[in-house]
């Protein structure tokens, strides 16, 4: 009886030591798009770089094949390369070929549905510029889906006061606050572009925003970040295996983050398994995805 009591307490033992590290987490998710990690030396991104100071980072993510927009934000949140989730062009709305795992919406598993399954009641929500995101994330698995672009075109300040009043309304339990930017330079002006830097430098400030308004939402002890981009770029396009456009940076700062250089090799695909793992929650075994370490 009483080695039965010992075993029993030091399974309760183990269960707590599991759950402890996601216990109260809330996430918050910033996409920047096209932001390549090869111009960030020559970018004026103060508030990127504190994060990286505070937390976990690497500028050697590098993307799946093609280097675009739709199949790299597609492996951001299903943890599976091209030829797995089917997407295949930059704005595929779809898979484009046959999918070999799909969930009970016709979609390739993704963070937020997976998420969504393990907690019933939690408030999901998100924040968009460019129409093509809604198709890579499942979107049923949301509350709350904000296409914030106006009329007139995209406009990353309206976005990010929507992403802000978003956060400070319904405090959400997991959130991704998505920029149509600096890509939208990147192709108008060039990568690397005097336009392109001016850009990344505008989106820059969001993130203080974005951290702000989860302080004034009362739940920033609580808060993780993560800040990614699908690709980076060279002359006006992307789409290649130049280095310029395959590699983005990943950062993670906030409850339970170590600090210092992530100096596992990350494929865009590891960065749903990472999230996965920081919310506790069961990655699935046909995800290719793997977490890298970057809690204390």
């Amino acid at each position: 009886m009483k080695r039965f009591l010992t075993i029993i307490a030091c399974a309760i033992a183990l269960l707590s030591s599991c759950t402890k590290s996601s216990d109260g987490i809330k996430m918050v998710i910033i996409g920047f798009d096209g932001l390549g990690a090869q111009y960030l030396d020559s970018l004026d991104m103060p508030n990127l770089r504190s994060a990286m100071e505070r937390g976990s980072w690497t500028l050697h993510k590098r993307s799946v094949l093609p280097s675009a927009s739709a199949i790299n934000w597609a492996s951001t949140f299903n943890g599976q390369p091209t030829e797995m989730h089917g997407y295949t062009r930059w704005n595929s709305m779809s898979p484009d070929m046959p999918v070999p795992f799909l969930n009970e919406h016709g979609m390739p598993e993704t963070l937020f549905n997976i998420y969504r399954k393990a907690n019933p009641d939690a408030v999901i929500s998100c924040t968009y510029d460019w129409t093509g995101i809604k198709f890579v994330i499942d979107s049923t698995a949301f509350n709350k889906l904000i296409y914030a672009r106006p009329a007139g075109g995209v406009d990353p300040d309206y976005n990010a006061a929507c992403a802000v009043d978003m956060i400070k309304t319904l405090s959400p339990d997991l959130c991704f606050c998505y920029f149509d930017a600096p890509d939208d330079y990147g192709h108008a002006y060039g990568w690397g572009s005097p336009e392109y830097k001016a850009r990344a430098h505008q989106v820059d400030a969001y993130i203080a925003k974005i951290e702000q308004a989860v302080k004034d939402a009362g739940y920033y002890d609580k808060a993780v970040f993560v800040f990614t981009s699908d690709h980076g770029g060279i002359n006006k396009g992307h789409g290649g295996i130049n280095i310029k456009e395959l590699e983005a940076p990943f950062v993670v700062w906030g409850k339970g983050i170590r600090k210092g250089e992530i100096k596992e090799f990350m494929m865009q695909y590891d960065a749903p398994a990472t999230m996965a793992k920081i919310l506790g929650l069961e990655i699935p075994s046909f995800w290719r995805g793997r977490p890298v370490d970057v809690q204390q």
